[in-house]
């Protein structure tokens, strides 16, 4: 059973500045790409967040504001985050090699090719010693 549509008439919004309007066109721009991506018309997916086809349309062209409170509703319905929606990059995850074995890394590069062979070659040992000595206990 889909929402019903809303055909209440929203107010009249507030004239959009130059840079929230190529805001609202990216955003838009983005949307439609993930609608494509999962194979939806513009009419399944406004069925889906409750609201007419021209609402939505008038979104994905960056006519009208998305409303904040559609974000979280709209993501899921796209299998997609809200920062996905809106073009925020992701944070760098603090995950990863530690800055001294980058650095390490970035100096075995500039090394001879017999060297970071024989490098290579000592790192390979040392992990398939501990490999063998995690299976043994």
């Amino acid at each position: 059973m889909s929402p019903a549509i809303s055909t209440a008439t929203a107010p009249p919004m507030t004239p959009m500045a130059p840079d929230e309007k190529a805001f609202c066109k990216a955003m838009g721009a983005r949307i439609a790409e993930f609608r494509k991506g999962h194979g939806m018309t513009q009419v399944q997916l406004a069925e889906l967040m409750g609201v007419a086809q021209q609402t939505y349309a008038s979104w994905e062209v960056g006519r009208s504001r998305v409303p904040v409170a559609m974000l979280p509703r709209l993501a899921r319905a796209l299998a997609v985050t809200t920062a996905d929606l809106i073009g925020e990059e992701a944070a760098p995850s603090r995950r990863g090699p530690s800055p001294r074995l980058l650095q390490q890394v970035e100096r075995i590069q500039h090394l001879p090719k017999a060297q970071q062979r024989f490098i290579m070659q000592m790192i390979d040992t040392a992990l398939q010693a501990n490999i063998t000595a995690d299976a043994a206990e």
